[in-house]
Parts: C-alpha cells; sequence; structure tokens
C-alpha cells in the first residue's frame, strides 16, 4: 500500500497500463512535459517519451477523431479533455463514431480501446465553464461506459480497468477532490470491475445513493441522521452507464426508502432514470417518494456556488423529510 491522493493515483494507473503494454499512449492539451493543467499527466512523457506521451492542439473534436483512429487501428489511447465543460466541442465525435463504429462496420473494427478521461464538477469556484456535472448527457448513448470514481483506490482500479476494457469509455474525474484526501492505494496492478455498484456503509432505514465526490457528501449527512437514530446504507454507484440496478433493487427492497444525489441539475439529470427504474421494479416496496438532492437548473453560479450545491445538510434535510413521510 501507499498513500495517494486522486490525482497522484490516476497518475499511477497511467504508468501502470503504459508499463504493461506499449499500445497505450496518453494525449491532449497540455499532458506532455507540462503534466496537464492538474498534474495528472506528470513525468509521463519523461518516462515514456514524447510518441507515447504528447500535447494536442487546442481543438477537442480534433483530440477525440485523432483517438478514434488510433483505436481502431489497434493502439490504446487514453485522450485527456482538460475540461469535461470543454468536452462538447467533441460530442459529435464520441456520440457518432466514437460509440458506434462497432456497429456501423458489423464488428469489423471499433473504438473499444479509448479511454477518455476528463475532470468534471464544481467545489472549486470555477464559474460557469469549468464547474459543470454532463454526465447525464453520455448516459444516453448506447456503446459507450461512463465511470466515476470516489476515491483514490477506486480511481487506480477502475481507471485501469477501463483502459483495459474492450469498450469505449469515458472516465470522469472529480476535481473537488484532485487533492483533498490522501488514502491507501495498493502499489499493485489491479483492476475494479465496471458497471457494479459499491456498498459504503450498510444500513437498514433508507438507501442513500451518489457517485464521485457526492458520496462524501452523503457520509456527512448520515452521520448527523445517525444521531436522530436513522440509519443510512451509503451506495457508490461507480458506473452510470451501464449502471448496477441489482444492487440497488436489493438495497431498496430491505430499506424501503430512497434519495440519490449528484451534481449535476435536477431537471434530465441521471437521478431521474435511476428513480423511474426503481419506483417500476420496487414499488410495492417503497414506504415513501423517491427523494432527489440535486443542484439547481440554472447555469453554475460563481457567486452562489455553495448556494448551488447539494451538499450535507440539503441531503439531511431530505433524508428527514423521508422518514417523516
Amino acid at each position: 500500500m501507499a498513500k495517494m491522493n486522486l490525482l497522484q493515483a490516476i497518475n499511477n494507473a497511467l504508468v501502470t497500463t503504459m508499463e504493461a503494454d506499449e499500445k497505450v499512449m496518453v494525449f491532449g492539451e497540455d499532458v506532455g512535459h507540462f503534466g496537464g493543467v492538474f498534474r495528472a499527466t506528470s513525468n509521463l512523457q519523461e518516462k515514456f517519451g514524447k510518441s507515447r506521451c504528447f500535447n494536442t492542439p487546442l481543438t477537442e473534436q480534433g483530440i477525440i477523431g485523432f483517438a478514434n483512429g488510433l483505436a481502431s487501428q489497434g493502439s490504446v489511447p487514453v485522450a485527456e479533455i482538460q475540461f469535461s465543460d470543454y468536452i462538447f466541442p467533441a460530442f459529435d465525435q464520441i456520440v457518432n463514431e466514437t460509440s458506434k463504429w462497432r456497429y456501423r462496420s458489423g464488428g469489423q473494427f471499433s473504438c473499444g480501446t479509448l479511454t477518455i478521461r476528463t475532470p468534471y464538477g464544481g467545489g472549486i469556484a470555477g464559474g460557469l465553464y469549468h464547474s459543470q456535472s454532463p454526465e447525464a448527457f453520455f448516459a444516453h448513448i448506447p456503446g459507450m461506459k461512463v465511470v466515476i470514481p470516489r476515491n483514490p483506490k477506486q480511481a487506480k482500479g477502475l481507471l485501469i480497468a477501463s483502459i483495459r476494457d474492450d469498450n469505449p469509455v469515458l472516465f470522469m474525474e472529480p476535481k473537488k477532490i484532485y487533492r483533498a484526501s490522501v488514502g491507501d492505494v495498493p502499489e499493485n496492478d489491479y483492476e475494479l470491475p465496471l458497471g457494479k455498484a459499491d456498498i459504503v456503509a450498510t444500513g437498514t432505514d433508507i438507501t442513500l445513493l451518489a457517485w464521485g465526490a457526492q458520496v462524501e457528501v452523503l457520509e456527512k449527512a448520515a452521520e448527523m441522521a445517525k444521531k436522530d437514530g436513522i440509519s443510512c446504507e451509503i451506495i457508490d454507484l461507480q458506473s452510470i452507464l451501464p449502471w448496477d440496478a441489482e444492487t440497488i433493487f436489493q438495497s431498496v427492497y430491505k430499506t424501503g426508502r430512497l434519495l440519490i444525489n449528484h451534481e449535476a441539475p435536477l431537471t434530465g439529470g441521471f437521478a431521474s432514470e435511476i428513480a423511474a427504474t426503481v419506483q417500476q421494479e420496487c414499488f410495492l416496496y417503497l414506504e415513501a417518494p423517491i427523494a432527489r438532492v440535486c443542484g439547481l437548473d440554472t447555469p453554475y453560479p460563481l457567486a452562489h456556488e455553495k448556494e448551488y450545491m447539494p451538499d450535507h445538510l440539503k441531503t439531511y434535510e431530505a433524508i428527514k423529510r423521508t422518514l417523516d413521510y
């Protein structure tokens, strides 16, 4: 074991995969000698050379178009989009090319070896264009996987698994917790399963569900609820495409209540998909309406970031309302 923060764990995962497979290459804006805006790719160019870790022009559509071509020809590209807010110029490439090449060619060629890394979310006073959580857009795309870690150990294991997966993966990193804390991370080569939720804490009264940095928010809210005698089961979804519905069902069968927390706006957020699926499967087990604690239906505010965030206090209040229903 080694102590690492989230950024160090991501860097370690990249080193691990690049050492194990010479076809793995990393590229994006400023990822080379500079190490990327958050330093996630520090020292990779020095270690593996400019042919396997290199800068690209400032063109997200070009980055993903180039990555598609590399993946379809047998390379294992890890493309970085510097902020998830700027992934939208590449949206056409991801939606209409990355996810569909296997289908349009009848399996003759594919982009299955492509991994797209991008930091997402608020909490860093980044304002409108450096704070968004666009994961729900990509959950609507058949042929993709969308993976979001919550801590350093998860980040390394999930990123290694994403790079080695036979499907294109969008790997979204919660930048708010890049350097927030350190955790024990195995130094060896290991993978965590994609599409499998992780039960962080067991409980009997209500199921709390989130992903990424919001899992910590649930833990804080659960500690507050515990003082009121409320037992919370906390689940980290980890992958929102595919998402582990069965683990959520089993938890809701037990608790009879569900609260979903995510940082993206409420309307059209991925919590809506989860809520619809759970009520269809677990309707007769529910003791209260499914609660959603999410971001607001506004552009991400700079001056009012604290008010926008679905924090532990809003979550605690929603837990109480659900239990009192």
